[in-house]
């Protein structure tokens, strides 16, 4: 009798502690999923960056998901990589990226003139400008993480490749960056080989309502000549925003083997793309110079030029553009 009475004793106990492990172990896996205290389950923690740009430096939280771009190029570079931004300055949108049209993009003004109130109303995650917004840099600042992102042009593609691994490590898109990369690097080596070996040179110029502005090495136009390989037919000019203003007896003087021309007008002020240009730079005196005698005046799109560059397309098509130029 006692023997049976110890029996049952063991086997209760057993089963009592056995079910404590039980509630145990479930007691543990709920702590695991909310967190120590058994309660509300916790958000994952966004990884935080922090940016270097021109700017200063700013905290900038990993694939954030409202952003708002004022820099065509950066926008187009984002558009190549997938990544969709909330708002963007609707007012001047180069045809390329026309589906930034669209309603369901804010329109956050135009590219001098932020529309500060609406970029509010969107609570950025993050905003990126270049240098038509710089001096909005530190209102914008206020209303979200901002980064700058413009081309410096005296050093033009470590410049650009600088701007797109950023955004790589931001959209985490850094393998589909490097790869873009390198086959614009590639196209790049191949334009260079091919305006060296012509051993012709050039000059660039910005056509704009009647008026003609020439660009130089290190200029904004300088890619031409610093990482295309043209040579240039006047060195000399000195590295401004605005270039330096020219006559046709200047174009004559330096009888360019190619002149190329970005005509602002046509983007500015008839918005329709086409070259407004021909008449005021194909005159009687230019007419006379190399570049027209062997039909080398080319009229480059300045949607590309003027409006974005420095952007994954617009390179590549600025790449493009040049290349098909020369015979």
């Amino acid at each position: 009798m006692k023997k049976w009475l110890i029996l049952l004793t063991l086997t209760v106990f057993t089963i009592v502690i056995a079910a404590c492990g039980q509630d145990q172990g479930a007691s543990s896996a709920a702590g695991g999923a909310n967190g120590a205290g058994g309660g509300e389950s916790e958000a994952p923690v966004a990884e935080e960056l922090t940016i270097t740009h021109q700017l200063g430096e700013t905290k900038v939280t990993k694939n954030p998901a409202k952003v708002v771009v004022f820099d065509f190029g950066i926008l187009d570079s984002l558009d190549e990589l997938g990544v969709e931004v909330a708002g963007v300055p609707q007012a001047n949108i180069p045809p390329y990226l026309s589906k930034f049209e669209d309603a369901k993009y804010e329109n956050v003004g135009s590219l001098k003139e932020p529309d500060f109130e609406k970029i509010n109303s969107i609570k950025p995650d993050l905003i990126i400008i270049s240098g038509r917004q710089q001096e909005a840099y530190d209102e914008l600042q206020k209303i979200g993480p901002t980064i700058y992102l413009g081309v410096d042009t005296s050093r033009y593609m470590d410049s650009f490749k600088e701007n797109m691994h950023t955004l790589g490590q931001i959209f985490d898109k850094d393998a589909e960056v490097e790869q873009k990369l390198a086959d614009i690097e590639e196209s790049i080596k191949a334009l260079n080989e091919k305006a060296t070996a012509s051993g012709k040179n050039a000059l660039i110029i910005l056509a704009n309502e009647g008026k003609i502005s020439a660009y130089g090495p290190g200029s904004r136009f300088g890619i031409l000549h610093d990482v295309f390989g043209f040579e240039a037919v006047d060195s000399s000019i000195e590295v401004s925003t605005h270039g330096k203003d020219i006559s046709n007896e200047y174009i004559v003087e330096q009888n360019p083997d190619y002149l190329f021309v970005v005509d602002r007008g046509a983007v500015v002020t008839t918005g329709s793309g086409e070259s407004s240009a021909q008449q005021t730079v194909e005159n009687e005196l230019v007419k006379t110079t190399n570049a027209y005698k062997e039909g080398h005046i080319v009229y480059l799109n300045p949607n590309y030029w003027y409006l974005s560059g420095g952007g994954l397309l617009s390179v590549s098509e600025m790449v493009k553009e040049v290349e098909a130029a020369i015979e």
